[in-house]
């Protein structure tokens, strides 16, 4: 919506959208039902004893309720979103209660549907009627009158898909986050494969590091011995002979190795990333890009040295995608900081039809930033142009 507001009008978006606050009008009715019916039982019943169990059924009925909103929250929110809840501890309804009862979980869904049932579905229900119920309202009431009413519904019908899925993102974002589970609440399998791209992840920064240090102090210092080694000769060989061409010649590709390793030696722990921090690290790299790149990062600090060569090379990577693959003859990294947050956001004008699906580079993006705790989404129609929008939770020192 906000990279392609005419295109987004084409898209399927603005429906779903308009299903997603539809349908959370039903299922907060729903809720509200299942609240006034807990409670009227229990007051109606006035035994402390017997009056629990309808407020148990409530809380209860909110896993119910909150299993739903995951499923619709699909329409809005491409990522699944993990059960949270465990195995129940033995078989029968009463082991199935008694583990829901001391799960965090089902009071944070029990919190959400309260929230739902009092508030949200009321604002669904009010966003609708004014951006569809009011335009129509206006069309069938006018007359010679009235008339600018309905050229103002009419305005307000046109900006009805922005409306909708504007409002709709945002409940989405408000639904995830007292629904999706926290890291303590994964299955041991999940925080298994979390851990193990952790450790891969940090096991291969520290190779990188031993690769660069071990070219560093080894390849490197032969190349400048073997350097010296050929001037020496050089001294040695009369003038006029057709060994100082040879000499030469192999000086030069002595020289042009050199500078490749050097070049590499750099892009694998650059100095100026320790010294000077991101921003400086990804301006020094896309000056060297073949493509024009432009760079607008705004930091308000440096990130912590882990998180901040990461970055580094999530960035590189992206880079090197566009480089490979586009076709792009231009290409743009944007990142700001918001609520702890990294957002970064690479574009290019290439050919597009980018799948991360299909195993291409972006894959190996994705698992860096599955160990990061991150999310990416990618935008890339064929033709172009091509979006890759990464949010990294993180905090500045």
């Amino acid at each position: 919506m906000t990279q392609h507001p005419l295109r987004f009008l084409t898209s399927g978006w603005p429906w779903r959208s308009l299903a997603y606050l539809a349908s959370g009008v039903v299922v907060g009715a729903a809720a509200v039902a299942v609240f006034v019916t807990g409670l009227t039982v229990g007051l109606v019943l006035l035994i402390v004893v017997i009056g629990v169990a309808p407020l148990v059924g409530v809380v209860l009925s909110s896993v119910t309720i909150a299993t739903v909103e995951r499923r619709r929250l699909r329409l809005v929110d491409l990522d699944a979103m993990p059960n949270p809840h465990r195995d129940q501890d033995g078989p029968g309804v009463r082991a199935w209660v008694s583990t829901r009862l001391t799960e965090q979980v089902t009071w944070r869904e029990l919190l959400f549907t309260l929230i739902s049932a009092a508030a949200l579905w009321w604002i669904d229900l009010l966003v609708l009627c004014f951006a569809l119920g009011f335009p129509v309202l206006t069309f069938v009431t006018a007359d010679s009158t009235t008339w600018p009413w309905a050229v103002f519904g009419g305005v307000v019908l046109l900006a009805s898909p922005y409306t909708v899925t504007a409002w709709a993102g945002a409940r989405g974002a408000l639904a995830r986050t007292f629904l999706a589970p926290r890291d303590e609440e994964l299955g041991e399998s999940l925080q298994e494969v979390h851990a193990s791209r952790v450790r891969l992840i940090d096991s291969f920064d520290a190779e990188r590091v031993r690769i660069e240090r071990d070219l560093h102090d080894g390849a490197q210092q032969r190349l400048v011995s073997l350097g010296m080694m050929l001037g020496l000769m050089r001294l040695d060989i009369p003038e006029g002979s057709p060994l100082l061409a040879q000499i030469t010649a192999v000086e030069e590709e002595l020289s042009a190795a050199h500078k490749e390793l050097r070049s590499l030696i750099r892009g694998l722990n650059p100095p100026v990333l320790a010294d000077h921090g991101l921003v400086s690290a990804v301006q020094d790299h896309v000056g060297r890009f073949p493509i024009p790149v432009t760079v607008d990062l705004r930091l308000p600090g440096r990130l912590p040295r882990q998180l901040e060569t990461n970055v580094y090379y999530l960035i590189n990577e992206a880079m090197t995608n566009i480089a490979r693959h586009s076709g792009a003859k231009s290409a743009k990294v944007q990142g700001r900081y918001h609520s702890d947050l990294l957002v970064l956001e690479i574009t290019d004008d290439g050919r597009g039809g980018a799948d991360p699906s299909t195993g291409s580079g972006l894959t190996g993006l994705a698992d860096r930033l599955t160990a990061l705790e991150g999310r990416m989404r990618v935008s890339s129609p064929v033709g172009g142009p091509t979006l890759l929008h990464v949010e990294i939770p993180c905090h500045f020192v």
